[in-house]
């Protein structure tokens, strides 16, 4: 049995995962802010983990493009939401946050992280493979991600093609708006 989807908005929800230390200006907060920009304008709602980094220039890209964007943040962590979050989903837990920002999406991006954003990424990959998740768009933004890809596709095939690599944002965008069912838009 899978996990219900929990319906937030009347739009298609993207779930983008990312580091928090990632800082403005760099070159990985400005792809995030373009992917959340684009996001908003093909009619996506958004979902990051609330805080700074890349799930801070995510929702303001979606944010500033009119996009509704949501932050899933725990009470055990310390920080706020980030200015642009507009609708706050507080749990308790990080694991709490992390299933929760799992389960409201229709499909997920992950940005080029570090180990928080490799288990959300992975954590995501797991439930579907398991069927513990109905099977969602799964996008790894970069070439960041292949070398930790293509060896656990080599070593579990029927993984194999679970998880898009996209090379930029309207690749990662393409992805999405071709695997998520037109009658959700």
């Amino acid at each position: 049995m899978t996990a219900g989807k929990l319906k937030l908005v009347s739009s298609p929800l993207i779930s983008v995962f990312g580091s928090s230390r990632i800082a403005e200006p760099s070159e990985a907060f400005e792809q995030a802010y373009e992917l959340g920009t684009a996001l908003a304008r093909a009619g996506f709602a958004v979902a990051t983990g609330g805080y700074s980094g890349v799930m801070e220039a995510v929702s303001r890209g979606a944010s500033e493009a009119g996009a509704t964007v949501f932050g899933v943040v725990a009470r055990a962590l310390p920080g706020k939401p980030n200015p642009w979050v507009r609708r706050v989903i507080e749990v308790d837990t990080w694991e709490q946050r992390l299933f929760q920002l799992i389960t409201v999406g229709d499909g997920y991006v992950a940005c080029p992280g570090a180990t928080g954003t490799l288990v959300e990424l992975a954590v995501a990959w797991e439930m579907m493979s398991k069927g513990l998740l109905d099977r969602r768009p799964l996008v790894a933004l970069g070439e960041f991600w292949r070398p930790i890809l293509e060896p656990i596709e080599a070593a579990d095939a029927k993984t194999r093609g679970w998880v898009a690599l996209a090379e930029s944002v309207p690749a990662a965008l393409e992805i999405l708006q071709r695997l998520i069912p037109p009658q959700e838009h």
